[in-house]
């Protein structure tokens, strides 16, 4: 079915809607039946891992990896790693790493994704399936209220970007790729074609970046207030 993806066409918004109604279901049936918190976390971390290693089988047997292309070192490629990680193993550290990058960036790329092909491919379906996979588990992973992130969290999650990011440009640099999209933007329509030219895109992205971790956190600003009045 050769069906062209059209941005906020009617199959682009049936999948931003399925992912929040889907963690709701989760939530639901985790509050419904406590004991069932522990295997819907893990099967949507086994789904999240055989995906992508069907994605990296194919990619292999395409011919198209190649270095120091095709790796997974775009964000999103992280995040998906942390989060399979925090289903498989809950961890702090990681579970807040993939809050803020998941729901600040994952999210965004769900809205305006850097896809070319028709709908119903192999290649659209499973990025939406990753992407949509990553954002569901962390919106459930809140709402169930199996692992929040720890007051102050949000910086150090805009610091190890940062770092992180800084790395990635001297990667792109020394080899000529452009992971993160630090050097040019990607050639479909996305967010970043609103940010200005390079490197001001790059500066807005921060500055935004900033604003999301920022409204992110204001859930949890209520805990900070008490740990704050514990340690006075």
């Amino acid at each position: 079915m050769d069906t062209p993806f059209r941005l906020f066409g009617l199959y682009h918004l049936v999948v931003l809607a399925t992912v929040p109604l889907l963690a709701a279901f989760l939530t639901y049936a985790t509050r419904k039946f406590p004991s069932s918190a522990k295997y819907l976390r893990i099967s949507l971390g086994v789904l999240l891992l055989v995906n992508e290693l069907i994605w990296y089988g194919y990619v292999v047997s395409r011919g198209w990896f190649s270095f120091p292309y095709n790796l997974p070192l775009h964000l999103c490629d992280l995040v998906l790693w942390l989060t399979t990680y925090t289903c498989l193993r809950p961890t702090q550290w990681a579970y807040e790493l993939s809050y803020y990058w998941g729901l600040a960036g994952t999210s965004m790329a769900l809205l305006t994704p850097d896809i070319s092909g028709p709908f119903f491919s192999y290649l659209t379906l499973k990025f939406f399936a990753s992407h949509g996979l990553v954002v569901t588990a962390l919106l459930f992973f809140m709402w169930a209220g199996i692992s929040q992130p720890r007051p102050g969290s949000q910086w150090r999650a805009l610091l190890w970007l940062n770092i992180y990011a800084i790395l990635l440009g001297v990667f792109n640099l020394l080899f000529r790729t452009n992971y993160m999209y630090l050097c040019e933007k990607p050639v479909g329509a996305t967010l970043l074609d609103y940010m200005g030219p390079w490197p001001v895109y790059i500066i807005v992205a921060e500055a935004i970046a900033v604003g999301l971790f920022a409204f992110l956190a204001l859930p949890f600003r209520n805990k900070e207030r008490e740990a704050q009045h514990l340690t006075s």
